[in-house]
């Protein structure tokens, strides 16, 4: 009898396609209804109910009652780590949709993952830390250094809460279109909520998209010497602000 951990109950939760676009739209980081997530899936109500309480059960969602409507969100940060880390292999090894859609290169610049930044910009955001010495990254863990907290504090981020939380400081997270490390953990998500306080970012409603104001975008590679990939990443909109996604 083999003993330990059991990947493929959770294989076969990811497996079923329906069921793999509800996780991933989750990756957003935001709490959404079962009608939201059926139409996510393309599936009916009664389908998408089916697949929810499996995906709850067996612990990858967790949902809370409000008003008429069930909200469901990913059950930590953890899922959402694997459900990256699973993007990437598919990138890697061929598995990609047959239409990738105007908004691919975008979402390959700058994303949320959950609750933190991730893609290009953010990939370059850990090198950068790494190379100036704020962060020590090791195989398995990433650690700020007192320089590190210096510079973090410098942001306006405030340290001690963050160590005060339940969750880890300093988490790397595998960026399935980089395929590089980006940040996570309280650090990671205090980062990316200190860039839109700034106003330097904003979510784009109802995608994973991150946009980036000409101004933000030029203090972010300013503070985080984070160079310009092409041309495309400075594509203006109407609104005046430039779009800088991964």
């Amino acid at each position: 009898m083999k003993v330990g951990p059991d990947i493929a109950m959770i294989g076969a939760l990811v497996g079923d396609p329906a069921r793999a676009n509800m996780l991933t739209a989750l990756l957003a980081g935001q709490a959404l209804t079962a009608g939201e997530l059926a139409r996510e899936a393309g599936v009916t109500a009664q389908t998408a109910s089916s697949h929810l309480s499996r995906l709850e059960a067996g612990g990858l969602l967790t949902q809370r009652k409000q008003g008429r409507h069930r909200y469901y969100a990913l059950s930590g940060e953890d899922v959402a780590g694997v459900l990256e880390a699973m993007m990437g292999l598919a990138a890697r090894t061929g598995h990609t949709r047959v239409r990738t859609g105007p908004k691919e290169p975008a979402l390959r610049r700058a994303r949320v993952c959950y609750d933190h930044l991730a893609g290009e910009l953010a990939v370059g955001m850990l090198e950068h830390l790494v190379a100036r010495g704020f962060v020590i990254e090791a195989t398995d863990a990433l650690t700020l250094t007192p320089t590190g907290e210096t510079f973090m504090q410098a942001l306006g981020l405030d340290l001690p809460a963050l160590a005060a939380a339940r969750r880890p400081l300093c988490k790397g997270c595998l960026d399935w279109s980089v395929r590089r490390t980006h940040l996570a953990g309280a650090l990671g998500a205090a980062l990316l909520d200190r860039f839109y306080a700034l106003g330097w970012a904003r979510r784009e409603p109802g995608t994973r998209l991150v946009s980036f104001t000409p101004r933000g975008l030029g203090a972010f590679r300013e503070i985080f010497g984070v160079a310009p990939q092409n041309d495309a990443e400075t594509d203006s909109g109407g609104d005046g602000e430039t779009e800088a996604t991964a």
